[in-house]
């Protein structure tokens, strides 16, 4: 019998079933929150074997990840030595913060020209969940706080290249943060309240420089933290110091 017409091509209404994760995605992933949430911290010496027994999986996938985070700037592969997670250059930092500072002013002007009082809304309440975890002294519930409320603000431009834009360096913005967290403390909330005023008044200006500003905030926070933690006395006997979660 003839397959007739259309032989080989997929039936109407076919719905092609997601496979899982392959597992050297999973593993890119969970070793990338790892080194930016500081569970894996600056310049640690990565040994397959053990992010393998760590992770629960073979040292293939492990081998596979290390590659790919070498390629993003995660991770350093030196010759004879190994992996180790990447230590920024200050000027990586000054880099990234004028590209965020550059997006997230227009974006904030923009979402100062779009909001919604339903958008509004949400970044108040983000405000009053963040500086809680502030003052709690969760750092994660801070940090995951501070990346929302950023992301909302660009979601609101209405501008899906600065979206699409901002989610390339959101990830490296967020290891950069981590450590300053606790450090801008309250300040940083009290930029983000003026921050919404301003965007709840339609002035887009203002919520332009402030968040402009905001961004110039962190990049001084970062620096004056790298060099207090270089005047520090080395502890070669002791355990790195890992922040504590509170979630």
């Amino acid at each position: 019998m003839s397959a007739g017409p259309g032989a080989g091509a997929e039936p109407v209404g076919a719905r092609h079933v997601k496979r899982p994760t392959p597992l050297r995605e999973s593993v890119y992933e969970a070793l990338t929150e790892m080194i930016i949430d500081g569970t894996l911290e600056r310049g640690r010496h990565l040994v397959e074997v053990e992010l393998a027994s760590l992770l629960g999986v073979s040292r293939q996938p492990v081998r596979e990840a290390l590659q790919r985070l070498n390629n993003e700037g995660w991770v350093d592969l030196r010759p004879g030595f190994g992996a180790m997670v990447h230590v920024p250059a200050e000027d990586e930092v000054d880099q990234l913060l004028a590209a965020r500072a550059a997006l997230e002013s227009e974006s904030a002007r923009l979402a100062a020209r779009h909001a919604t009082k339903d958008d509004i809304a949400k970044l108040r309440e983000l405000c009053k969940v963040g500086t809680a975890f502030q003052e709690s002294g969760d750092i994660d519930g801070t940090v995951r706080t501070n990346g929302d409320l950023h992301n909302l603000i660009t979601q609101m431009s209405g501008n899906r290249f600065l979206v699409d834009f901002a989610a390339q360096v959101d990830r490296r913005v967020r290891w950069y943060y981590t450590p300053v967290a606790p450090v801008r403390g309250a300040a940083s909330w009290r930029e983000h309240n003026r921050l919404v005023k301003a965007i709840s008044e339609g002035d887009e200006d203002k919520a332009a420089q402030i968040m402009r500003e905001h961004t110039e905030q962190t990049r001084k926070a970062y620096h004056e933290l790298q060099s207090a933690t270089a005047e520090e006395p080395a502890e070669p006997t002791s355990p790195a110091r890992r922040r504590r979660s509170t979630r």
